[in-house]
């Protein structure tokens, strides 16, 4: 039997070759969305373009796993695994978190010693950055505790930015008023653009990045503009991207990053989750990021 197993759930965005290989057990996440299940498209995002040109006014909805979906996916880790680690999504935006902690209390005593449960207060890469610095740490043969007290100070080092293509999708969710939408969307054609980042747990408007008429030259110097003094130091960066259907873009970030500094590591690109998708809408770019 394997010393510790990690579970997890579908908002990490962590790609499947890579779940196979670390062994990730996976929760899912619900998503609801009637209205789009018949349209074209290889995937929610391209579903969601399809919606607009249809001129259909609706809105998908998603929910954390249930109880039931945790517990099963820790009793198979157990069956592999001495001990199990649970990175879970922010409990500011999720009852994830809450979801995975009632699923232990459903465990036996003894098994309930071998589970240690990290909200990681990100999601999509952010949160997939926890989960690589725990098969880091599990791989060093850290003790399961000792990884998951080294988690809980990591995720606040953890950085995670996204900019979205068009802001009416964040409206529709209602995360923004249609005044607010309006003046940014006037910003955005003068090149422009809000950057949302996560703090503390929750993805609040951060700043204003100018002369970036596109998402991924935007988000780029967000990212530049961040990590310029740990370069001169030479300090390590890990970096994750994460697109709304826009691989182009996502490569263009790459890149980018890779040609700024050999010091720069791309983990790798994924498309969005649903539970970031719904809200951020086609084309938008998350880059997360921490030293490393």
């Amino acid at each position: 039997m394997q010393k510790i197993g990690i579970v997890s759930e579908d908002a990490m965005d962590i790609p499947q070759d890579l779940v196979k290989k670390y062994q990730i057990a996976v929760a899912p996440v619900k998503f609801t969305w009637p209205e789009i299940e018949n349209l074209p498209g290889e995937n929610t995002f391209q579903k969601m373009r399809e919606l607009e040109k249809q001129g259909i006014a609706s809105f998908g909805k998603t929910s954390q796993p249930s109880v039931k979906d945790f517990l099963d996916k820790f009793q198979e880790q157990f069956l592999k695994f001495e001990n199990v680690i649970c990175v879970t999504l922010t409990s500011k935006l999720s009852g994830t978190y809450n979801s995975a902690v009632q699923a232990k209390n459903y465990l036996k005593q003894e098994d309930q010693q071998r589970l240690f449960v990290v909200d990681s207060l990100n999601v999509s890469g952010g949160e997939a950055l926890v989960i690589f610095k725990a098969i880091d740490l599990i791989n060093e043969g850290k003790e399961a505790k000792e990884v998951a007290n080294i988690l809980q100070d990591f995720v606040s080092q953890v950085h995670f930015s996204v900019i979205v293509e068009d802001i009416k999708w964040l409206e529709k969710a209602g995360r923004l008023s249609h005044f607010a939408a309006t003046i940014i969307n006037g910003l955005a054609k003068a090149g422009i653009r809000p950057v949302l980042s996560m703090k503390n747990g929750v993805l609040s408007p951060t700043g204003l990045k100018s002369d970036a008429k596109d998402v991924p030259t935007a988000i780029f110097r967000q990212f530049e503009n961040d990590i310029k003094d740990l370069i001169k130091n030479g300090k390590k960066i890990r970096m994750i991207v994460t697109h709304g259907d826009d691989l182009a873009g996502a490569q263009r970030v790459k890149d980018m990053a890779e040609k700024l500094s050999p010091d720069i590591e791309v983990l790798f690109m994924n498309i969005i989750n649903n539970v970031v998708g719904v809200v951020a809408g086609p084309n938008a770019i998350t880059l997360a990021w921490c030293e490393g």
